[in-house]
């Protein structure tokens, strides 16, 4: 008897499931007598400052062969940016852009998890720098030994790449 009951309730529900997915003709013929409206494009505002396209991913060597990076967009002409390279310390990233970064982040990666994985990218630190883009580097093992290489640069002068 139970089994039974369960059939009919479970066939009524699909049934009204199914019944109430329909739409009406009348709906159907108000739908399509809507005349069509011609749709503009809307007009390009002009940006204040000119924004990189990012692209695809450039993966790149660093600067001693060990690893690969990735540079993302096109830094502008003669800007600081355009002076980095894949494999640099934060410390000679900060004697080029000669300033502290606006944000970081910290963040685990998931080699954080691999048992005996004692390597310099168990976590990352991201920064942006307002006007230029974002960078990447290494940030050390789980003791936070090691780390501090730039292994992603990301130009984006409207700062959407540093995504905490």
């Amino acid at each position: 008897m139970k089994r039974s009951t369960f059939a009919f309730f479970g066939g009524l529900s699909m049934l009204a499931v199914l019944s109430a997915g329909c739409s009406s003709p009348v709906k159907q013929v108000e739908a399509e007598s809507v005349p069509a409206k011609s749709v503009q494009a809307p007009a390009k505002a002009p940006s204040a400052a000119p924004v990189v396209a990012a692209g695809a991913p450039r993966t790149v060597k660093s600067t001693d062969g060990s690893y690969e990076g990735e540079i993302v967009g096109t830094a502008l002409p003669k800007s600081k940016f355009a002076k980095l390279r894949i494999g640099m310390s934060m410390g000679e990233v900060q004697d080029v852009m000669d300033r502290a970064p606006d944000r970081t982040h910290t963040h685990e990666t998931g080699k954080r998890w691999i048992p005996f994985y004692f390597g310099p990218d168990a976590r990352r630190l991201q920064v942006l720098y307002k006007g230029e883009g974002c960078l990447t580097f290494t940030d050390g093992n789980v003791w936070g030994a090691a780390g501090g290489d730039l292994m992603q640069i990301h130009n984006d002068t409207s700062g959407a790449c540093y995504q905490p």
